[in-house]
């Protein structure tokens, strides 16, 4: 039975891998949990009828033919090439272990991406080696930490999380009755309940000259320093954000949560107690029940319910990813920061997208081309090489400093859900989903791991592909890979003229 339940749920799993679907995709059609789904596709949980028949129906696939295809396994043959190379040789791979992998193509698309970035880059490793002997040598103190990485460890802790935490939320509402504080929160009030509530003075500094420091909080003597010359929207969110600080002293909110944690770095737990404390205070400006109630109203029109909270876009389109109570749970969004050179400071999944770990995201994505129209919201539907589409929109937010943009910050913030959750915004009133084939934009992850062979915004060479040049044919762009469907066989080349001796 057990092997039977396993052959099933492989088989299924290889059906929805080629079809481009994702796990949660799957899950929420079938109406079931994508964590039973995947106990199923493991075959640890026996498939009851009535839920393969709207699997099967969904994969296209009649109940005789798949019956019949179980137990049948067969190496890819690409697979089989690439364990040609001696280094893949060394992993003693049997057969039923080569079969069992074939079974999953993506599975295999990942085994070829990483052992090409892994020969593209063992010669820049070896490089970089060299220099730092050569540093120890001549006796530079200074290490360089090749592995270093704590915000993307970060950025999976809250999407383990979902982005919520049911105890700030509580301490958060029960410090703003505490204060009797209405739905427009001012500065003025925080700096009243900090001292009463807390016992935290507020102390504001001149303008700023020589230094970029915002604020400063002394817990000994419970004293914070702020800069006087912050907006108000920034000024209030630093000063929710070091109420929290004092709680967490006080009261030790944030251990609970981060219990039995240990991430690979020593930052990681600093830094997720400085998102924890930035969590609280967006749950203080702007509550949960009553931002709730107005997203829901308003259809997630960002700007307007800047307005209603008086707050800023970012704050709200970041309180918009944290509304995962299961009791009012709001749309799966995603987060995106990005400034000028394209550089991501800030992102988060909650519906499934895939951001890069490292490095520039897809240029063709909405938070991009925002700067393009900046005061315009950019919109469109993001189609992935994987199948998966989504609904993004995105608007340039600045913050001039002593009157200059160039001084001061410029950012584009990008937001969005899966295209079946569009209807739920106001911004897409104007783009019904009628034709996805000519709506959809193509987009990728980023361009060292997308797969899409006719990108004419190329940044570089995808390893994904072999790396091949040929003098003789030119694609749009130069880092697109040339594939067998580029090639002309009623076109003869040139031929080579022999060398003379």
């Amino acid at each position: 039975m057990a092997e039977t339940n396993a052959a099933m749920g492989q088989r299924l799993r290889e059906l929805r891998l080629r079809r481009g679907l994702q796990q949660s995709e799957v899950a929420r059609r079938l109406k079931i949990s994508p964590a039973y789904l995947s106990l199923i596709e493991k075959g640890k949980r026996v498939v009851q009828l009535p839920l393969l028949f709207r699997a099967l129906e969904l994969y296209g696939i009649a109940v005789e033919d798949f019956m019949q295809s179980l137990g049948e396994r067969h190496v890819d043959d690409g697979l089989a090439r690439l364990l040609d190379d001696p280094l893949l040789r060394s992993l003693n791979l049997n057969e039923e272990d080569l079969a069992s992998i074939s079974a999953e193509p993506r599975m295999v698309a990942t085994i070829t991406a990483l052992f090409n970035l892994y020969k593209n880059t063992r010669s820049q490793l070896d490089h970089v080696m060299t220099s730092i002997a050569q540093h120890e040598q001549q006796g530079d103190d200074d290490s360089v930490r090749l592995d270093y990485d704590p915000y993307d460890e970060v950025t999976d802790f809250l999407e383990q999380h979902d982005n919520w935490f049911g105890s700030l939320e509580e301490r958060a509402q029960q410090f703003r009755r505490d204060c009797k504080l209405g739905r427009r929160v001012t500065s003025d009030d925080l700096e009243r309940g900090l001292l009463e509530q807390v016992g935290v003075r507020v102390r504001r500094t001149a303008e700023r000259a020589h230094s970029s420091v915002i604020r400063t909080w002394n817990a000994g003597e419970r004293i914070l320093t702020v800069s006087s010359d912050l907006f108000e929207q920034r000024a209030k969110f630093q000063l929710a954000h070091t109420v929290a600080l004092a709680l967490f002293e006080e009261e030790k909110l944030h251990e609970p949560i981060l219990e039995g944690y240990s991430g690979q770095h020593a930052e990681t737990r600093k830094l997720i107690k400085i998102h924890l404390a930035n969590y609280f205070a967006g749950a203080l400006l702007l509550p949960y029940p009553e931002f709730y109630r107005e997203v829901t109203s308003t259809r997630h029109d960002v700007e307007l319910l800047a307005q209603l909270f008086e707050s800023s876009y970012e704050t709200v389109a970041h309180r918009m990813c944290n509304l995962s109570d299961p009791r009012r749970r709001g749309v799966p969004m995603h987060f995106l920061r990005v400034d000028v050179a394209g550089n991501i400071s800030k992102r988060y999944s909650g519906d499934g997208i895939r951001f890069p770990h490292q490095g520039g995201s897809c240029p063709k994505m909405a938070v991009h081309l925002a700067f393009l129209t900046p005061n315009v919201i950019a919109k469109q539907y993001s189609a992935f090489p994987d199948g998966s589409t989504y609904f993004c929109f995105a608007k340039v937010v600045s913050e001039p400093q002593q009157g200059s943009l160039v001084k001061g910050t410029t950012y584009s913030i990008g937001l969005g859900t899966h295209a079946d959750n569009a209807k739920h915004f106001a911004y897409a009133d104007d783009m019904p989903f009628a034709d996805p084939k000519k709506m959809a934009v193509p987009v990728g992850t980023t361009c060292r791991f997308c797969e899409r062979t006719d990108c004419n915004m190329r940044s570089a060479p995808s390893y994904k592909f072999a790396f091949r040049v040929d003098e003789y044919t030119k694609k749009d762009n130069f880092f697109s890979p040339l594939v067998k469907a580029d090639a002309e066989p009623d076109a003869p080349k040139p031929a080579r003229r022999k060398p003379t001796a």
